[in-house]
């Protein structure tokens, strides 16, 4: 993952929160698997500790919680961000069976490239995807002004990076998705996945041969599949980090399970987050809009409908904005 870290860790008259053994200096999430924290707080400091094997995070209120002990739940506040995040999932899911040896797996991971190829081709994510960066690289532009302690270094690097993916987003021809759709086999199991259970043997004889045939080159062909998706999955990936590390989260209580809160009209945030202990029996159920938006947390029942809890709950709310 690209470091990202380019600002300072503590602003200007905030104290720095640490805790026993902690390190915290200029730079954050450069070890392969970290998860980056805020470079700039808002409201209250919160830090991550990177000294141990699992990424933690300290907090005022919650204490020491490390990441795996934590679900969170997230509401995209505009459609940009809800398509890059949908398309997140299925990319890690078509990951996911990818590692699988089985039939089966193969079958899974033909049937997430078709919801892949099925958002690309209704929505122009390579234009999506320029913009953003581009965007996102004006912020950087205007924070290297803003902020003293800039890592000019990181900063460069990172600035350099985005506009290299940009150039390679330019450079590749026509809609993202297309050449695969005009390959005979990929075309066939596409028009029968509409149907339940349409990719039966004597459905698609030549779709059945292919899941029967050699391992390896059915994996190439997958890999070659997927290779047109590839920079704008990496560059998807690289500006959702910088929009889910851009905030500073908050401990925040919903009074019998309810929170609602109104967000700054003048501020475009982009995303919320909220995060809660794995081991919770509820879960957070968000709605809402670019001004106002409310947090229930809800019980689930294995017959009868959700319920919204009657305890207070304490929880950790991240408005991203970057």
């Amino acid at each position: 993952m690209t470091d990202i870290s380019v600002l300072p860790l503590k602003a200007p008259n905030q104290p720095r929160l640490e805790g026993p053994g902690s390190r915290i200096g200029s730079r954050i999430g450069s070890r392969s698997g970290e998860h980056p924290s805020t470079v700039i707080s808002r409201t209250r400091p919160w830090y991550p500790l990177y000294n141990c094997d699992t990424p933690t995070f300290i907090h005022p209120s919650i204490g020491t919680a490390p990441l795996n002990d934590l679900t969170f739940y997230e509401f995209p506040l505009n459609e940009r961000v809800r398509l890059f995040i949908r398309l997140e999932q299925l990319f890690h899911q078509f990951d996911h069976f990818m590692r699988g040896r089985t039939v089966w797996d193969c079958r899974a991971v033909v049937d997430t490239l078709i919801d892949i190829v099925g958002v690309f081709t209704r929505n122009d994510l390579k234009s999506e995807a320029l913009q953003e960066i581009d965007r996102q690289t004006a912020v950087l532009n205007r924070m290297a002004k803003l902020y003293e302690g800039v890592n000019q270094d990181k900063l460069t690097e990172v600035v350099g990076r985005l506009e290299e993916l940009s150039r390679e987003l330019y450079s590749v021809p026509g809609k993202l998705g297309a050449p695969l759709m005009e390959n005979e086999l990929f075309k066939g199991i596409v028009q029968r996945s509409a149907m339940p259970g349409g990719s039966c043997s004597f459905d698609l004889p030549a779709y059945h041969h292919w899941l029967e045939g050699d391992e390896t080159a059915r994996r190439a062909d997958l890999e070659h599949w997927i290779e047109p998706f590839l920079k704008t999955r990496l560059a998807i990936e690289i500006l959702l980090n910088f929009i889910r590390t851009s905030a500073t989260p908050t401990t925040e209580l919903a009074t019998a399970g309810f929170f609602q809160k109104s967000l700054d009209h003048s501020l475009a945030f982009q995303l919320l987050r909220v995060a809660i202990p794995r081991t919770a029996p509820y879960y957070a159920e968000v709605s809402g809009g670019k001004h106002r938006f409310t947090i229930r947390f809800m019980i689930r029942d294995p017959d009868l409908r959700p319920t919204q809890t009657h305890e207070d709950v304490e929880f950790l709310l991240t408005a991203c904005l970057f």
